[in-house]
């Protein structure tokens, strides 16, 4: 199976990069992705240094990843601005400028002055905040590219963009636990920090024309009342209310990384190795969603998915009662093949959620609306990290007694079937991979991949800090 996917997925890329002109300004747009993906170089190392340098317990550690979330759930509102506040005359430019500049001094102050659990927040809810405007602003760039169509066919950038991102990523996921292994977190901190200045010297290529500040407000306000009629539609509010109860259940992820890091023994160099399969094994559950089950109907599909993912998120079990040991299975080869087992299953069980997510919107504002609900997933994770945290606290799970954390697990994975009795607020008959799927425009692997890096994007590669599915080596 794998290689016919492979096969079909290598096909479908080079049949859509052919007739792309290679301009200066889409090397800079690349740019951008790119860093998205590479600041996960500093993820393992800030995941050690509130563990291990200010001691935080895993309920901590919890609370503030869910609070480096928040910049991502306001995504709409760095839209919103960029579209109807030019500064000094440019809508783009600008901001680029500000993302890579903030970005960059978040991570020299995580380098330089992070002695506190409050000055580490301060400085992660600044660097999430930097991608997360650096994000809105080039997604903005493309969707006027596209429809300009002038170097870019349909769907193509869209693929391009995603895997710049991904390359970013893949291209870090060893090193960042390999220098973590031979340097202090600080140096990998301040290595991390020359990476958003590549954002600040993209925007030099980016063409941005000119505009007056009242050319922005009028069409806002009526594009903001459209979404919120969209909004109040039960076809549209039930799905994402189903979404976001789904994704709002408690998280115990970090409780897991306390685990194998301080149980078991896992260094950086090999968390780094399971960041790497792990980013592997993201993309083949996308090939495999998009060639074997996009056919599915969405409800089946999606159900099938929660309970199967939350019955293999159970096999972490095996690793706190050190069941394999008695298999004669090592922890770390136990660790890497589970993670690529959970990560493929995961992430087939969450591309329902993502293509449903671009069918519910209505045409004329569909960049507007799903950046909207994307907000809304994220501050689902939010609850997620929040609820973890505290259900942690009053489990007694801290980075020493783990006796609970076998019952933190059956919790947190079990809670995940509690939304199954609302499937019904699901579209009824539609397949997971949209209405018609044979339309490009929908159901296109590259719009399938390009939902995916966004909410990639949002949920982990802009978190500086334990994130789901890349510190937790055996969960996700």
């Amino acid at each position: 199976m794998i290689p016919l996917l492979l096969q079909r997925l290598r096909r479908l890329t080079l049949s859509r990069l052919q007739g792309i002109h290679w301009t200066p300004e889409l090397f800079g747009i690349l740019l951008v992705y790119f860093v998205q993906g590479a600041v996960g170089l500093a993820r393992l190392a800030t995941s050690f240094y509130l563990k291990d340098s200010l001691g935080l317990s895993p309920a901590q550690v919890a609370a503030l990843t869910g609070i480096a979330v928040i910049p991502w759930t306001l995504k709409p509102l760095y839209g919103l601005l960029s579209d109807a506040v030019p500064i000094v005359g440019y809508r783009r430019k600008p901001y680029l400028v500000l993302s890579g500049l903030l970005g960059c001094g978040a991570w020299l102050g995580m380098a330089l002055w992070a002695p506190t659990a409050g000055w580490a927040t301060l400085w992660m809810v600044l660097g999430s905040l930097a991608v997360a405007v650096g994000d809105v602003i080039v997604d903005s760039l493309v969707v006027e590219r596209v429809r300009e169509s002038d170097w870019a066919g349909t769907g193509t950038l869209q693929s391009l963009t995603w895997g710049a991102t991904a390359l970013g990523s893949l291209l870090t996921a060893y090193l960042g636990g390999a220098l973590l292994a031979h340097y202090p977190p600080q140096l990998v901190f301040a290595a991390t920090a020359f990476l958003p200045l590549l954002i600040a010297f993209s925007a030099g290529v980016i063409q941005d024309h000119p505009v007056a500040l009242s050319q922005g407000w009028d069409p806002l306000q009526q594009q903001v009342g459209e979404v919120w009629r969209a909004v109040r539609q039960p076809s549209i509010f039930l799905p994402v209310l189903f979404v976001f109860v789904w994704q709002a259940t408690p998280s115990s992820d970090v409780a897991f990384f306390y685990f194998v890091t301080n149980d078991l023994g896992f260094g950086p160099e090999f968390l780094g190795q399971v960041r790497l399969v792990t980013s592997v094994a993201s993309l083949i559950g996308v090939g495999i969603f998009q060639v074997y089950l996009r056919r599915i109907p969405l409800r089946p599909l999606f159900g099938w998915m929660t309970v199967i993912s939350a019955g293999l998120g159970l096999t972490s079990l095996i690793l706190v009662n050190h069941w394999n040991r008695g298999w004669g299975i090592d922890d770390h080869w136990f660790s890497l093949g589970d993670s690529l087992v959970l990560t493929v299953a995961g992430q087939i069980a969450f591309m329902p959620v993502l293509v449903l997510a671009a069918r519910l919107c209505p045409a004329g504002i569909e960049a507007t609306l799903f950046a909207l609900l994307m907000s809304a997933f994220n501050l689902a994770g939010f609850l997620s990290q929040e609820l973890g945290s505290l259900l942690m606290h009053a489990l007694g799970v801290t980075e020493t007694d783990f006796s609970a954390l076998g019952l933190l697990l059956m919790l947190t994975n079990l809670s995940t079937l509690l939304p199954l009795p609302f499937l019904v607020w699901l579209p009824e008959g539609i397949p997971a991979g949209g209405a018609d799927l044979e339309a490009e425009a929908h159901t296109s692997l590259e719009s399938l991949l390009r939902n995916v890096r966004t909410e990639e994007a949002e949920v982990a590669l802009a978190v500086e800090a334990v994130s789901l599915g890349e510190t937790d080596p055996t969960h996700s």
